[in-house]
């Protein structure tokens, strides 16, 4: 049997032809279950307060209306460009200062050997595993006594630190697998460390980049514990935090929240579109061909 023969009874084999089908179909039903909610939001958005009461979430609108949308954009009701400034202001400070700082421990811990790196980064690493949970009191006092309390920088200063440890593993990998070789050649042509840096190392390292960009600028955004905690008044206060307020006392503004939630996800989408050709060059690109 010729081998295009035999991909052929092998692509015709029942069994194959089952599990594929039950594969499909299983993918098809989590497609669903994940798109619902989503269908649920887009279409409360451009209804009205009274086709929500009286058609429920799922039923399409008679007429669409953005309503919703201008409503909380307004500053004298939604107010939520305000909260959208505010969560600019967060989260790219906080997102640009964490890589910063992870990308240079990583090439340092990935580059040069010194005593006790190998313990030095366990201990940045460990900041991973700690649940941000058991450091709410802690870090509430600490910003209260430094006078940063119900601002941003007392945002942007925790989510840097706790961004700090997952950048530094990733960089760490990825400088390690970057053949020395490079390093060795521009030094033999007279650069110094931060020219080799700068110039050489960095530009490499655009897909990790591209990925920890994505992961800290979504992680940062969608975060509602730390805002919760550190600030207070509305002009503080974040994108989150603004779609919670628009919850009533005795009703709850549907149309608002789902308009306001889908402004919300557009930064982080648009983010990923942004990055995600850098996604499938990998982490570990080949700079040295033998």
């Amino acid at each position: 049997m010729t081998s295009a023969k035999r991909k052929r009874a092998t692509a015709l084999n029942p069994t194959r032809l089952a599990g594929t089908a039950l594969l499909y179909f299983v993918l098809t039903i989590m497609l669903i279950l994940f798109m619902a909610p989503v269908y649920g939001v887009i279409v409360t958005a451009f209804k009205t307060a009274t086709e929500v009461a009286l058609q429920g979430y799922w039923t399409p609108p008679a007429t669409i209306s953005i309503d919703n949308f201008a409503r909380v954009m307004d500053p004298e009701q939604g107010n939520l460009s305000l909260y959208l400034g505010n969560s600019v202001l967060l989260t790219i400070p906080a997102s640009l200062l964490s890589i910063a700082l992870g990308t240079l421990a990583g090439y340092g811990l990935g580059k040069y050997r010194f005593k006790l790196d190998g313990l030095l980064f366990i201990f940045i690493v460990a900041g991973m595993f700690l649940p941000p949970q058991i450091a709410l009191i802690p870090v509430f006092r600490l910003m209260n006594a430094f006078g940063l309390y119900d601002t941003l920088w007392a945002v942007i200063i925790i989510h840097t630190a706790f961004g700090i440890p997952i950048c530094t593993l990733v960089m760490r990998n990825f400088f390690q697998v970057v053949p020395n070789a490079l390093r060795e050649a521009a030094l033999i042509d007279g650069a110094n460390e931060y020219g080799i840096f700068f110039r050489i190392m960095l530009p490499l390292t655009l897909p990790a980049l591209a990925v920890l960009a994505t992961l800290q600028f979504t992680w940062i955004w969608n975060d509602f514990l730390w805002p919760f905690i550190l600030t207070q008044k509305a002009d503080s206060r974040t994108i989150m935090l603004g779609i919670v307020n628009l919850t009533g006392q005795y009703t709850v503004d549907w149309g608002g929240q789902a308009a306001a939630s889908l402004i919300g996800s557009l930064p982080t989408l648009f983010i990923f579109i942004f990055f995600q050709r850098y996604f499938i060059k990998g982490l570990t690109l080949g700079a040295v061909k033998g």
